[in-house]
């Protein structure tokens, strides 16, 4: 693969910063107006400076997932090699599965021993006594790239502690996707547009056509992110803003509601079992109508059945019966540093990587083929400026603009802990699928709704009262 030659770029960071370059791969075509920026390695970010090298014996361990784009980690793992031999410092990357990454941070810490780094995809909140502080990080973050990403913000961040336990370098926008063809024959020739249009349409697809819609309800990633857009959507909460539980409500009981009817009228009971990649592959190969799901399975699509691809379109949140739109990040890429990561020069070299790799996220963010959002949106400009990536997707869409939609994204795009902060007690609730197997109790017919509901809420209250007597989680006052 060819390597661009660096050049300069214009208010990327301060003049007075030391700044080494370093070449990487070229992946952009070369009739390609828009390219990521050259990547550039500084030496300071606000208030952390960074030695030129790093002394000899330095090592760096990283542990992330296996990205849903492999054309990611073929870029990273050479950018982080490249990293390593410009500041002398020894890297390795361990790639594994998503559903093994809480597992093996959970062990690591158990054993005080493992990687330097991990990157975590949900908020690890729940991991806070067994991390380090990355107050320094995220400060200098800010001051070297501005504004962060609300969403990044939220799911790093915990105010009662003052503390950021990790570093949210991107995360992932999830649309509405659904298929062009299926929709407009059923009349709703943009999609559908609010969750009354969801169940109408694709229960009348399903009975013209015998495809079904695609809403999870199992305990996976994508069904509890599923399950958690329409509650708030509807106008509902697992907590609110100072930490009071609040699933039981009128609003949630109408989400509840709406979820058994989709599935009544619209799903198979195949959804009781699905997989992370489960409605991507019902998608991708023609099986459903509608799924809640970011970019990946479209990549996909356009390697494997370019047919369904052109076929598909996306919009934003659906509308409640109010008109919000809340719509969860699809995945939070958040690096932590464990406690048990003492070295002083180890611990320096895992937090220029961070800011690093922030400061060159334009790379990022096109290896993974527009999936990955960067956390300080300035870093990125290609993105969203006018003849960028978002007006002219530079990996094949017809029409070229197809991923408008994701354009303003973060104005309906919420996290895990909406409307407050990702809490330790909210990370458990995700952990153990409470929200998604509510939907599925009900959906299957084992609970009514308000069962179901006040049982869950019960179970959430005592998460929240364990972390609360540790000190984690707001007094509920407010």
């Amino acid at each position: 693969m060819p390597f661009c030659a660096p050049m300069p770029v214009a208010g990327r960071l301060l003049a007075a910063l030391a700044i080494v370059s370093l070449s990487v791969p070229c992946a952009a075509r070369a009739d390609e107006a828009v390219k990521p920026s050259p990547v550039r390695l500084a030496s300071s970010y606000g208030n952390l400076h960074f030695p030129a090298k790093f002394p000899a014996g330095t090592t760096l361990s990283i542990t992330q997932w296996s990205h849903f784009v492999p054309r990611y980690d073929k870029w990273f793992d050479q950018y982080a090699q490249r990293w390593g031999k410009a500041n002398n410092v020894q890297v390795t990357v361990n790639h594994i599965s998503l559903a093994n990454l809480e597992p093996s941070l959970s062990s690591a810490i158990a054993a005080k021993q493992g990687s330097t780094l991990y990157e975590m995809l949900s908020p690890p909140s729940a991991f806070i006594e067994g991390l380090q502080p990355l107050n320094d990080v995220n400060e200098a973050a800010t001051a070297a790239f501005g504004p962060e990403s609300e969403v990044a913000v939220h799911s790093s961040y915990l105010p009662i502690k003052k503390e950021w336990y990790g570093f949210c370098h991107g995360w992932v926008v999830d649309p509405g996707d659904y298929r062009l063809s299926l929709w407009k024959k059923a009349g709703y020739p943009n999609g559908p547009q609010t969750y009354d249009d969801l169940v109408a349409g694709a229960a009348k697809i399903y009975k013209q056509t015998g495809i079904p819609s695609g809403g999870g309800l199992s305990p996976n990633i994508d069904a509890e992110y599923f399950a958690r857009s329409v509650i708030w959507s509807f106008g509902g909460s697992i907590q609110d803003a100072h930490g009071n539980v609040t699933l039981d409500s009128p609003q949630v009981l109408r989400a509840v509601e709406f979820v058994r009817r989709l599935h009544q009228e619209a799903q198979t009971p195949e959804v009781f079992t699905w997989n992370a990649a489960s409605n991507n592959q019902a998608f991708i190969s023609g099986r459903a109508s509608y799924i809640q799901n970011s970019i990946s399975f479209y990549r996909s699509a356009q390697q494997v059945n370019p047919t369904v691809a052109a076929d598909t379109g996306f919009r934003p949140g659906l509308k409640g019966p109010d008109g919000q739109v809340h719509q969860t990040a699809h995945v939070y890429f958040i690096y932590v540093l464990p406690k048990y990561v003492t070295d002083p020069t180890q611990k320096e070299a895992a937090k220029k990587f961070m800011l690093d790799l922030e400061a060159n996220y334009s790379n990022a963010t096109y290896n993974s083929e527009l999936y990955n959002f960067p956390g300080f949106a300035r870093q990125v400009p290609q993105l969203t400026q006018t003849g960028g990536w978002i007006d002219h997707d530079p990996f094949g869409s017809k029409p070229a603009n197809k991923l408008e939609v994701l354009r303003g994204a973060e104005k309906w795009t919420a996290w895990l802990g909406y409307p407050g902060y990702a809490s330790p007690a909210i990370s458990e609730v995700y952990q153990e699928h409470l929200i998604s197997s509510m939907m599925a109790s009900v959906a299957q017919g084992k609970e009514m709704p308000q069962q179901a509901i006040k049982r869950t809420a019960q179970e959430i209250e005592q998460v929240f009262a364990k972390w609360r007597d540790k000190g984690y989680v707001e007094s509920g006052t407010g």
